[in-house]
This record gives structure tokens, C-alpha cells and sequence, in this order.
């Protein structure tokens, strides 16, 4: 199945995502210093810090595995410059990202 026919839905329950919300992406958004649209989706921005590209790795495997219709591109820029996490997927992501991250 390509990215394209996969459905725009999470597979956790709404109690699972209660749960599991901290490690999820509206946990790791909490902490962005920074948040734009970008064609298809949204983009965060992070201060680097220790321990930072774990945590966002550990995210997005568990974001893979619950919505696998969602692609993340990670910039890491040179310096002391920010960390920026793109999530983009097929039509309609911008709308569940939105949804998903609504308090």
C-alpha cells in the first residue's frame, strides 16, 4: 500500500492517545519553540538541546506505527540553530494534525 491509499486516521483508541499523548506528537509539540504550515502539513521548530533528537526519534516510531500515513523530514541546522520537525502526509493531513493537536 503507498502512502497515498493509506487511510488519514490514527489507530489508537481515543483512550490509547489519552494515554499515550506524551509520547506522541501533540507531547512533543508542547515543547516547540516555533510552529508554521508547510504544504501538506506542519512544521516545529526545537532549540537543540541533549537528549532532543532521541526523544523526536522515539516519536516518530511510535507515530509510524499508529499513523502511517504521515512522512517526518528532520533539519538538524549547523550550530547553535534550531531543530525543525516536518510532518506532512496525503490530503487531509493538515486538517487531522490540526484535530490531533487541538487542547
Amino acid at each position: 500500500m503507498s502512502a497515498p491509499d493509506l487511510p488519514v486516521a490514527c489507530a489508537l483508541t481515543p483512550a490509547d492517545l489519552a494515554a499515550q499523548r506524551g509520547g506522541l506528537l501533540p507531547g512533543l509539540a508542547a515543547s516547540a519553540i516555533g510552529s508554521s504550515p508547510v504544504d501538506g502539513g506542519r512544521a516545529w521548530q526545537f532549540t537543540f538541546e541533549q537528549g532532543l533528537l532521541p526523544a523526536v526519534a522515539l516519536m516518530i516510531e511510535a507515530e509510524h506505527l499508529c499513523c502511517p500515513f504521515l512522512r517526518f523530514a528532520l533539519t538538524v541546522a549547523p550550530g547553535d540553530g534550531p531543530v525543525t520537525l516536518e510532518v506532512t502526509g496525503p490530503e487531509g493531513t493538515k486538517e487531522f494534525l490540526e484535530s490531533l493537536l487541538a487542547p
